[in-house]
């Protein structure tokens, strides 16, 4: 990028640098204008051609309040590290970095991380970033006395200002109208939105005043009154990454529901998830707060569905496979399975999700006689490294997308190797529900079971998960909820499983209802609990 220049001056370098930023970082966006024109056949094209200019421009005009003798040089290293990574996963996944995607790749643990290295990141990174990066290190900028350069500065800024004012002038309504039409563009303009978006993660989480932790349910109270004696056992089984539109349940043509076929489980349709990355769903499913009014900094300052059961008297343990419990399982007790901890099921790296019934066995078999809460947060169906997600014996579609790079692989393995995980999911609820058959003399049984998020494959050019939930495609946010409840466990909590088969059929669930379901099916009452929210209420004695 530099090296055709033996010297250069600080405003060329900031030019040149925006040049580069325009034309490679920012390929995703212009993607996004394309598809916009497709909708807009008569946009001028000499409006369309002064796109690339407004953005070099505005980015130049930008850089340029960077260019300072001894920051220049780490800075825009550092952004263009960073705006390589970001680059790559718009490219590649049609992943917009938001404020929600930035918190969730702060939370992203060190396995979790690994998963997105492959052959084509990493080229990227060393074409994109690395390359790059080392020209800025060995460019030769010059620099001359302060104040001509900052006069030099200040006209050079002018000079930009300049040209977006021309361009506004002749094509503001342009720039209007299609920025209506095309709201999304913003969030492709790389590096101004994800820096945008990490500035505010880090103010809200480092930088202002936390708020007061507000305990809630204080009040709660169990109010179980089994005739038989037994206590409840709920299972919850929190899944990863799982969409609904390949579940058999919900009309997929494929068996992902194999295991579970004959046990006669309620399928939730039409669910959808509160946020579409587990940073955001788990908080926020969890949460008092529903999806319209969730905040995350308010969120992790108060009680969680958890900890009202647990104020309410009732065991509550939290078992995690996957990337840890987002705060919500801080207060009760809590193990996160350790990824040497089985030789046969873990590789150092992650674990398949069977360690959780192993967890189950050991837990079940010195249960206290008490109502109980146990969370399994499986891994599921987490991408995009798929084929690591269930053992060979479990490798029922083929062929699979053996990589992780998984835009590289054909349509039909992608899909086969997620369709394994839902089946392979499907044999671990299958597992928990048989575990909770044989404790039936011990315990009123039931079991609970919905995704966080849910998962785009490809389609409409989009991987993976994350995108805002203003835009977000129907294949991150409609996810599987289903449930199974043992004879005696209806008829101890007077609950008509027809009623609730009828109910469950009419769909229009989302995480919003779990807090209250969760008090409800456990009978926690509190002045926190909303009755018209727990999906049990209604089919309740």
């Amino acid at each position: 990028m530099l090296a055709r220049f033996k010297t250069l001056s600080v405003n060329r370098f900031t030019f040149i640098t925006a040049l580069f930023y325009v034309c490679i970082f920012n390929i995703p966006l212009f993607g996004i204008i394309k598809k916009g024109i497709e909708k807009q056949p008569d946009v001028d094209p000499i409006f369309i051609a002064t796109m690339p200019l407004f953005l070099a421009f505005a980015l130049s005009f930008v850089f340029s309040l960077f260019t300072v003798k001894y920051l220049v040089k780490p800075f825009f290293i550092i952004l263009t590290l960073l705006s390589s990574s970001v680059f790559f996963a718009a490219y590649q996944y049609n992943v917009v970095f938001d404020y929600g995607m930035i918190e969730n790749t702060f939370q992203t643990n060190h396995a979790e991380a690994l998963m997105y290295v492959n052959f084509a990141s990493i080229m990227n990174m060393v074409l994109t970033g690395i390359l790059p990066a080392y020209l800025i290190y060995k460019a030769d900028i010059q620099y001359q006395p302060f104040f001509k350069e900052l006069l030099h500065k200040v006209l050079f800024m002018l000079a930009m200002l300049a040209g977006l004012g021309i361009i506004a002038f002749f094509y503001f309504q342009d720039y209007a109208a299609f920025g209506r039409n095309n709201d999304e563009l913003k969030r492709y303009i790389v590096p101004t939105y994800f820096i945008g978006a990490a500035s505010k993660y880090i103010n809200v989480h480092y930088l202002q005043t936390p708020i007061e932790y507000q305990p809630l349910g204080l009040d709660a109270k169990n109010v179980s009154a089994n005739p038989n004696g037994k206590p409840n056992l709920l299972v919850l089984v929190v899944g990863e990454t799982a969409r609904s539109m390949n579940y058999q349940y919900y009309g997929y043509d494929k068996p992902t529901n194999a295991h579970t076929q004959d046990q006669g489980l309620i399928v939730f349709k039409d669910t959808h998830s509160c946020g579409t990355a587990t940073a955001v769903s788990l908080p926020c499913m969890f949460s008092r707060m529903g999806r319209e009014d969730y905040d995350s900094r308010r969120a992790y300052a108060q009680d969680t569905a958890v900890d009202v059961l647990n104020h309410g008297g009732i065991k509550v343990q939290w078992f995690d496979n996957d990337s840890g419990c987002k705060g919500v399982c801080d207060q009760v007790e809590n193990i996160t399975i350790d990824l040497n901890s089985d030789p046969e099921l873990c590789t150092g790296q992650y674990c398949f999700d069977q360690v959780l019934l192993n967890k189950l066995d050991e837990t079940l078999a010195t249960a206290e006689r008490k109502d109980t809460v146990i969370v399994l947060h499986v891994i599921g169906s987490h991408g995009p490294t798929y084929f690591l997600r269930y053992p060979p014996e479990h490798r029922k579609f083929t062929p699979d997308c053996q990589r992780s790079d998984i835009q590289n692989c054909s349509p039909d393995e992608l899909i086969n190797t997620y369709d394994n995980t839902i089946l392979y999911t499907d044999y671990i609820i299958s597992e928990v529900v048989k575990k909770l058959q044989n404790q039936q003399d011990k315990f009123d049984p039931a079991m609970l079971y919905l995704s966080d998020h849910g998962e785009s494959l490809g389609e409409k050019g989009m991987y993976l998960h994350g995108a805002p939930y203003s835009i977000a495609p129907i294949e991150q946010t409609s996810i599987p909820m289903l449930a199974w409840v043992s004879e005696d466990f209806s008829k101890d909590n007077h609950l008509d499983m027809a009623c609730l088969a009828d109910h469950a059929a009419k769909g229009g669930f989302s995480h919003d209802n779990l807090f209250d379901s969760l008090l409800g099916l456990m009978n926690v009452k509190t002045e926190v609990y909303q009755p018209k929210l727990d999906i049990f209420a209604s089919c309740r004695g």
